[in-house]
């Protein structure tokens, strides 16, 4: 059962968060800090390369060394194809280079931890955009902690929307899959929505301080990759 628990460490301890988000996809953070966009996709380089670039200036606008980083927290996903994989690739890099333990979160639990620390509670289901016409989306309960009610799925809005309409509990909705479809969940008038497009870095650190260290951290992605989908439903000539 998955959960967040207000946790601080006795000893002070720097933890890197990396995701990466569709509009701007070179992002990281740092606990309790702030979030830090890297380069403009324009500039030279490859991506994994802009995103250890960002690290490094990161690392040194909070004044830190990388030996100071004791674990690094990475979004695993749900979430297109090659944003996770080149995400949990630059966070498996820097550990393995660091010497230090690597953590996988999911960008779900992540927007269920962001709407609790600012106070939510009761019944949230999280929606990340899966473009497609599609969410991934997940409940949990927000009660003296975080627990996941469901595994993590691939639906649409419409049928989240139903779903959870027919149970009658008031239901609160987050996520930028909630954003792109609102009108599913406007109609709703036992749903409230809890504006939260980026999935909470703080959330993320948050759980990666209980949680222990993964020894292999995979992508979380519900569906085959854009590519696969269009070449297997595309039209065959005749």
């Amino acid at each position: 059962m998955n959960h967040f628990a207000n946790v601080r460490p006795a000893r002070v301890v720097e933890h890197i968060a990396i995701r990466r988000n569709a509009d701007r996809p070179h992002k990281v953070g740092a606990v309790e800090r702030r979030t830090l966009p890297a380069e403009e996709p324009r500039q030279r380089g490859g991506l994994g390369e802009r995103r250890g670039a960002a690290l490094a200036h990161l690392l040194e606008e909070i004044h830190l060394k990388p030996r100071d980083v004791d674990r690094v927290v990475v979004d695993r996903g749900p979430g297109l194809f090659t944003g996770l994989r080149v995400g949990i690739a630059t966070a498996i890099g820097f550990s393995q280079a660091l010497g230090c333990e690597l953590v996988g979160v999911t960008s779900l639990e992540m927007l269920a931890g962001g709407a609790f620390d600012v106070g939510v509670r009761g019944t949230l289901v999280a929606c990340v955009d899966g473009r497609r016409g599609e969410v991934f989306a997940q409940g949990f309960l927000l009660d003296d902690q975080v627990r996941a009610l469901d595994d993590a799925r691939v639906t649409t809005a419409s049928e989240v929307a139903t779903t959870w309409g027919t149970k009658g509990t008031p239901t609160t909705f987050t996520g930028d899959g909630v954003e792109r479809y609102r009108a599913e969940f406007d109609a709703q008038s036992a749903f409230t929505i809890f504006d939260q497009v980026i999935p909470s870095v703080r959330a993320a650190i948050a759980l990666g301080l209980v949680r222990p260290a993964d020894e292999v951290v995979t992508p979380l992605y519900l569906r085959d990759a854009d590519a696969v989908a269009n070449f297997t439903t595309r039209k065959r000539p005749q």
